[in-house]
């Protein structure tokens, strides 16, 4: 299983953090190596046929995978890579786990499709039941591209730049009504091996890809551990690949604490490995005091 060689760990820097706060997302450029890029690639295309074998696709040949570490266990390389990590430990500090994730192949599409409503906030139904405004951030996602999405038109991931403090946006009566862009919606452009860090509240959608160019990308969102994990991982420790995960892979994948709810609400730090890791590298955010149980 891939693992990755791990530079010196660093925090995010002031001026990330400053455009994060505004914006509602950042883009890191060259993150994935070109061997790691060509593994996450191969990996997540080998997955695309075999669904395609099976019969699992959608109507246009996509792909939207959750759950990818329990398809696709060569990509656990990216849950806690050092170069993307950093941004969620800098944002959410260490009693954290993965909650959501999936992959994406989006092959061409050959007719132009309607203009469905497609923009969304992450979290589901915290955006119904959290009566705060605006609701607070809760999650950061990791997006890893490993398709060029340098060009429009790509199906590139479109967001609406600091509408993560805006709790509603105009829209259509239903989803399934064709209605325009809002106004000010971005595509973002990346290259392989690019990373978009995003707070869960931004309005998104992923525009359609009408290039000859298939769009791949890997999405991972982490938020504390006292939220519940939508993804499937519970039968991942019975698995022998879960052997060559370390610590820090295994609790993002929900396996510490042996669902004990007060070690996810965070009351037992020092059997929390994330929690080791940055302590021994004296990068503990010193404003988020640990609980004492």
């Amino acid at each position: 299983m891939t693992q990755v060689e791990a530079p010196a760990w660093t925090p995010m820097s002031a001026e990330e953090r400053e455009a994060f706060d505004r914006d509602g997302y950042i883009i890191v450029p060259s993150v994935l190596s070109e061997s790691e890029i060509e593994a996450g690639r191969t990996a997540i295309l080998g997955y695309y046929e075999k669904a395609k074998a099976e019969g699992t696709l959608s109507a246009t040949g996509a792909l939207h995978q959750l759950s990818p570490i329990a398809h696709v266990p060569e990509l656990a390389f990216l849950l806690d890579h050092p170069k993307a990590f950093k941004y969620i430990w800098s944002l959410l500090g260490w009693n954290i786990h993965v909650y959501h994730s999936h992959i994406d192949v989006h092959p061409q599409l050959h007719e132009k499709q309607k203009e469905w409503w497609h923009w969304h906030q992450d979290g589901g139904r915290q955006n119904r039941e959290i009566e705060t405004d605006p609701r607070p951030m809760m999650s950061v996602k990791l997006a890893y591209w490993f398709s060029d999405v340098s060009e429009t038109g790509r199906g590139n991931f479109t967001v609406l730049p600091g509408s993560h403090k805006t709790n509603w946006l105009p829209g259509p009566p239903s989803r399934g009504v064709p209605w325009p862009q809002p106004e000010g919606a971005v595509q973002i452009t990346a290259n392989p091996g690019d990373l978009v860090v995003f707070d869960r509240r931004i309005w998104h959608a992923r525009s359609d890809n009408y290039s000859d160019i298939t769009r791949v990308g890997a999405f991972f969102g982490y938020t504390p551990r006292w939220i519940v994990i939508r993804d499937e991982v519970a039968d991942l420790p019975n698995r022998p690949e879960w052997a060559g995960l370390n610590d820090v892979q295994k609790q993002l994948l929900g396996g510490f604490g042996n669902g004990d709810g007060d070690h996810q609400w965070g009351h037992y730090p020092e059997t929390t490995p994330l929690y080791g890791v940055l302590k021994e590298r004296g990068l503990l955010d010193s404003s988020i005091p640990a609980l004492i149980p």
